[in-house]
């Protein structure tokens, strides 16, 4: 899975690593699109403007979706 993350007016993708997510426990199962709900809640917030962004906490671009491969 790769998220899409928007950086500068360049989209970027990021694959998901075990190390990120090692600290969720998912206790059933999860497909590719429930995995990114979960990721997008962990890692984003939510800007309270008209524009309707997620923002990543680490500062690192807008959160656009995921790619499940």
């Amino acid at each position: 899975m790769d998220l899409i993350i928007l950086n500068d007016g360049i989209y970027n993708l990021v694959v998901v690593t075990k190390d990120m997510i090692e600290h969720i426990k998912i206790l059933n199962d999860v497909d590719c699109f429930d995995l990114c709900e979960i990721i997008r809640t962990e890692f984003t917030e939510y800007l309270d403007s008209p524009l309707n962004l997620h923002v990543m906490k680490d500062g690192s671009g807008y959160f656009y979706g995921c790619i499940c491969r």
